[in-house]
């Protein structure tokens, strides 16, 4: 792609002049990056497929990984026992160097082909170039991709070119080269060679483009650079003001993920969050748990005053419908049975016995028709009838089990079901 703005023109023209990798750096990516392997034959005999020198082993056969050093090559290797003869292995491989006012990435892609009894071989070729501005302005240099879903596909063959950005550019490398050049605004955020599993792109772009992201790392709260860094850091916005809040008292976020959740439910509750006694909780899971079994308990009082609220509209509905079996009750000199008559009673009778007869909002349904049992003045179970085909449907006592009382309370629905069928009639 040809470049379209000054920017791209100058970072084109400058990609031109970077220096070929050198011999000492293709040296350390190889023994870095690279699995080094041994080949363990079922006579005991190791090959190092880095020079194709073989020996006779001391360890006793094993699937267990083991290590040794190659006699000729001195190459340190990961012994295994395997009957493979062609290994094959790929890897990604970092340089951070500057260019004129450039910080630059440079991505390699590493392939080894390596044969039995046979000299490994390696192919380094850069493939990406990540070029950041001091302000965190980017720009992407790279080769062409196929149509594939394999990582390490690219088309070798092809110009580093400026391309327009694309997943696969965001390249997470085996190994990055220990001796880094950096640009002076890099040096001045706190930046010393440590990426706290963050990757280069995403933790030099926030740094120059941000002043927060400096902030955080100088006051070693480089686990809430972490965090925000690998979402958006724009997020950051909510919840700075505590942050700071932390810096100025000496707290040391360690699990952001539940601080920032904590804050999010002081916000909800409406704690001052300028307040360092709240910002900065002494056990924070213990507090994170608290708050959240609280907000657990408003929900569940929310969800019942919507549920009475609603309840109450639809009473008018509930009684037109079913006010015709009002009064309908039944006795064997035990159990009563009696027809609930207003979605409060309904309502109750779920509460009471923990079961979702007024939740399912059985009461509404046109079909049925909701019946107490009770020994006294406590309930046993809760009856649904089906008034289209003149039998219980279901009759449930506490937390939906039956009681001993079950099978004798549907026969004496049964035997009474006369009533109901009466005041259909009617």
């Amino acid at each position: 792609m040809k470049p379209k703005n000054k920017f791209q023109k100058q970072v084109f023209e400058l990609s031109k002049k970077l220096p070929s990798i050198t011999k000492v750096q293709k040296e350390w990516a190889f023994k870095n990056c690279i699995e080094h392997i041994g080949k363990r034959t079922s006579k005991g005999v190791i090959i190092c497929l880095e020079c194709g020198h073989s020996w006779k082993g001391n360890s006793h056969l094993s699937d267990t990984v083991l290590g040794a050093v190659c006699p000729k090559c001195s190459a340190k290797l990961n012994v295994t026992t395997t009957l493979k003869k062609v290994f094959k292995q790929s890897a990604y491989f970092c340089i951070v160097a500057k260019k004129g006012d450039f910080q630059v990435l440079r991505f390699f892609l590493i392939k080894y082909y390596a044969k039995t009894g046979c000299k490994a071989q390696y192919l380094i070729s850069e493939v990406v170039q990540r070029w950041i501005a001091p302000n965190g302005k980017y720009t992407t240099v790279a080769r062409m991709r196929p149509m594939s879903y394999y990582d390490d596909n690219w088309i070798l063959y092809s110009r580093l070119e400026i391309r327009p950005e694309r997943d696969h550019h965001y390249i997470t490398p085996a190994c990055v080269y220990p001796r880094q050049r950096l640009i002076p605004e890099l040096k001045r955020s706190g930046y010393k060679g440590e990426n706290y599993h963050i990757s280069h792109f995403n933790l030099f772009c926030t740094l120059l483009s941000d002043s927060r992201a400096e902030t955080l790392l100088k006051a070693g709260q480089t686990n809430v650079l972490k965090y925000f860094t690998s979402k958006n850091f724009h997020y950051i916005n909510d919840y700075w003001s505590s942050i700071k809040i932390c810096i100025r008292n000496g707290y040391h976020i360690e699990n952001t993920s539940d601080w920032k959740d904590y804050i999010d439910l002081l916000h909800f509750f409406g704690k001052d969050l300028h307040n360092a006694k709240y910002v900065c909780p002494a056990d924070l899971k213990t507090e994170h748990d608290r708050y959240v079994r609280k907000k657990r308990e408003w929900q569940e009082r929310e969800r019942k005053r919507e549920a009475r609220e609603q309840a109450l509209k639809d009473e008018v509905r509930f009684k037109k419908m079913k006010s015709r079996f009002f009064g309908i009750r039944f006795t064997d000199e035990l159990i009563q049975v009696r027809v609930l008559e207003s979605v409060k009673e309904i309502m109750q009778e779920g509460d009471i016995l923990h079961h979702c007869v007024f939740a399912n909002d059985y009461h509404l349904k046109p079909d049925s028709l909701i019946l107490s049992a009770c020994i006294g003045d406590r309930r046993i179970e809760t009856i649904e009838f089906s008034l289209s085909q003149m039998k219980v449907v279901q009759s449930r006592g506490l937390q939906n089990k039956n009681t001993e009382y079950h099978e004798r309370i549907i026969e004496l629905v049964r035997k009474n079901s006369r009533l109901i069928r009466k005041r259909m009639a009617a």
